[in-house]
């Protein structure tokens, strides 16, 4: 192979151009190639095609990689991240030492290579042991090519089961689904159709349905009407019923599901579902039926004083609201932008803080927190570092055997924690604690499972203090006002030109003429205008990954405009910059770093093919094979910008995004900007997403089953 012109880990397609016996020019191949490493030799089986805009390509329908022969194909090859501790440095001077005998040292002689400088005994062992396991996994990988499963799948299946794998995946390819990130169902039925297996094998139903609770999960259910699950699988598996149903019962049987009779009929649950719901439920009513601390006397002249230390005057619900974090075990605080949420806190921790309470103070992300702690001036931290993650045993610390170390307990950006996450927090929190839920119940809900700040609002036994009103400062920002009209149903007031509002609406219903003025205006005009950092202060919002405005599309085009002459790398089947902004984009516990968090590009470490990313001062490594953890976020969608404030928001609205287009969705893509909001797009579009104000249902029994258990609160 030449070049790696293109790779989506994601959907392991890519492009790369090949040089071919009989051909004077390189071929253009496309294919599901994204494990394909530079300098392989590979076997093709496919067919020419010609595209209308690209021109010949061959279109590869399977493949398999060969040793490389030529030494600019060896340096390539080893270069490529595929052994662990070469990198293209390392790699060139092996192949400078040993020229095209460089792979038959490392198989037949590994103990010549210390005879390269900076590979000592230990590197060496190291080499030699990886390259043994690679060794072995290409004869396992070239038997599941055999059997239709492409590279980077059988990488993946290898990974996962070593020398098993050919015998897994025969045997049983349903396995792979639930074992495997990233390879779904719908992969190993395609798998076990070309091993003929029969269609009604019990494992085939269960992987079906399992499937189908995992899909809805990601949809934001908790659990699924039993009917609306078997129709579902019926239509996946084309297979009857009765089957299906005893399936649900063996997998009931097994522990896997769970099957309550609710008011609406049988649901079910996929077992951690079933124990996080119910275990928020108890976990709120243990906490609301415990004594806690009696409220201070004098709470009102407490109050007057932190007003008067502070030099302001709450508004009675302001006061209602801090009044009742002293008196309430358990409070929720809710209300839109302006109407004072981030005072009330201040005020809540000042008091706190004078009555001598342990105070802890976190939210769900960590720009969340880091927000949290500018306007507080108080130390805030996620809720996951707050709960201590336990390498050793895969969970939190922090639980009913050794709870947090605080009397009051606040947490912002309430709307934002899913189901499993609120259970191990309230698992965490003491007896004696008070809880204070701080969000906005407009935004949109989670993206994990539930819809917790909602549920418990609704369910009316936890003390809700609702904030309803615009303060005189906020109410001069176009940004605020327009969040509240949207959020009423109202249209939003509308400037076309840029001037001394905050907020300003640029019709374009053309996606290319609205790309090119999006990456003018991002790349140049508002910097010079507002004297904003493009890559820091500015952040493009759009609500789809695909299409012409889609996140996929606008990261690469921002990342030509905005960081075009960095450093780059080609790491994990990508192109990445020095300085390029990257979003993580699943937590991990190890490197304390979290779904949603932003960092910039800051090296590459060329021995080892380790990509580095700095997170606020953090600067954190990433091997290759963690590279669908990260993805450029010069673009991103609502969903992950949610917990975020920017200095400036460029917001993408378009007819093409109609499937996306919702109330709360354009309402919390609003209320990110904090000096400034742009919105390019169409008024039909904006005209649909205010007047869609039917949130799409998740299921959800926690707000009735705290109903059935708890009492409603006084006052």
């Amino acid at each position: 192979m030449e070049r790696l012109t293109f790779a989506d880990p994601s959907s392991h397609y890519a492009v790369v151009r090949l040089r071919v016996k009989g051909r004077r020019q390189p071929a253009t191949v496309v294919g599901p190639l994204a494990a394909v490493k530079e300098g392989e030799q590979l076997h093709l089986k496919g067919r020419y095609e010609v595209h209308p805009k690209w021109g010949e390509q061959f279109r590869v329908v399977w493949w398999y990689a060969v040793l490389p022969a030529t030494v600019s194909g060896i340096e390539k090859y080893l270069a490529s991240g595929l052994i662990k501790g070469i990198g293209g440095e390392l790699a060139q001077r092996l192949v400078a030492h040993f020229g095209g005998e460089t792979l038959t040292v490392i198989d037949d002689h590994p103990e010549r290579l210390t005879e390269v400088s900076g590979i000592g005994p230990k590197k060496m062992d190291q080499i030699r042991r990886d390259w043994q396991t690679h060794k072995a996994a290409r004869e396992v990988l070239v038997a599941l090519q055999g059997l239709g499963v492409g590279m980077a799948m059988a990488t993946k299946i290898y990974q996962q089961y070593g020398d098993q794998a050919v015998e897994v995946v025969t045997t049983n390819p349903y396995q792979l689904a639930l074992d495997i990130h990233g390879l779904g169902f719908l992969t190993a039925d395609r798998l076990a159709g070309r091993l003929n297996l029969d269609p009604l094998t019990p494992a085939r139903l269960a992987a079906g349905l399992l499937h189908l609770l995992d899909t809805m999960g990601g949809e934001g259910h908790v659990y699924v009407p039993e009917e609306v699950l078997l129709d579902r699988t019926e239509e996946l598996l084309h297979v009857p019923r009765p089957p299906l149903l005893g399936t649900l019962e063996d997998l009931a049987r097994a522990g896997r599901v769970v099957l309550p009779e609710l008011p609406a009929g049988r649901a079910v649950y996929k077992k951690p579902a079933w124990v996080a719901e119910t275990g928020v439920a108890q976990s709120l009513g243990r906490l609301l039926s415990a004594g806690g601390s009696h409220p201070p006397l004098h709470l009102e002249d407490l109050i007057n004083q932190v007003q008067q230390q502070r030099g302001l005057t709450l508004a009675p619900e302001q006061a209602a609201a801090v009044a009742a974090a002293l008196t309430d075990k358990v409070l929720v605080i809710t209300g839109g932008p302006g109407t004072g949420k981030t005072t009330i806190v201040s005020c809540i921790l000042d008091l706190f803080q004078g009555l001598g309470a342990r105070v802890m103070l976190m939210a769900p992300t960590g720009r969340a927190a880091k927000r949290l702690s500018e306007t507080t001036g108080m130390t805030a931290t996620t809720i996951h570092r707050a709960l201590e993650f336990s390498p050793q045993t895969g969970g939190f610390r922090r639980g009913p055997a050794e709870p947090l170390k605080a009397e009051v307990v606040v947490v912002d950006e309430t709307s934002m924690v899913d189901t499993y996450l609120m259970y191990h927090l309230l698992r965490a929190v003491p007896v004696a604690a008070r809880l204070i839920l701080v969000g906005d119940a407009h935004q949109l809900p989670a993206v994990g499972p539930g819809n917790i700040l909602k549920d418990l609002i609704d369910s009316g036994v936890v003390k809700v203090a609702r904030l309803t009103q615009i303060y005189r400062q906020a109410a001069e920002s176009l940004i605020v006002v327009n969040a509240h009209r949207i959020n009423q149903g109202e249209y939003p007031y509308l400037p076309q030109k840029f001037g001394k509002d905050d907020f300003v609406f640029l019709e374009l219903d053309d996606p290319e003429a609205l790309k090119a003025r999006l990456l003018d205006l991002v790349a140049e005009e508002l910097p010079r205008r507002y004297g904003l950092d493009p890559l820091r202060d500015l952040q493009v919002i759009t609500p789809m990954h695909r299409g012409p405005v889609g996140i996929q599309t606008l990261n690469h085009e921002l990342q030509q405009r905005l960081n075009p002459e960095s450093d780059r790398w080609s790491w994990g089947g990508r192109v990445y910059r020095r300085h390029d902004k990257v979003m993580q984009l699943r937590n991990n516990y190890y490197k304390e770093v979290f779904n949603g968090d932003i960092g910039q590009v800051c090296g590459f470490l060329a021995a080892t093919g380790q990509l580095q990313v700095d997170f606020d001062g953090r600067v954190i490594t990433y091997d290759a094979g963690e590279r669908e953890d990260l993805t450029l976020a010069y673009a991103v969608t609502v969903h992950k910008a949610q917990g975020s404030e920017f200095p400036a928001v460029a917001l993408v609205l378009t007819t093409h995004h109609y499937m996306m287009l919702q109330r709360n969705l354009l309402y919390t893509a609003l209320t990110r900007g904090r000096r400034l909001v742009v919105i390019l797009g169409s008024k039909r579009a904006l005209g649909m997403a205010i007047r869609n104000d039917r949130p799409v249902r998740r299921y959800t029994h926690l707000a009735a089953r705290l109903r059935e258990t708890l009492v409603p609160p006084t006052g």
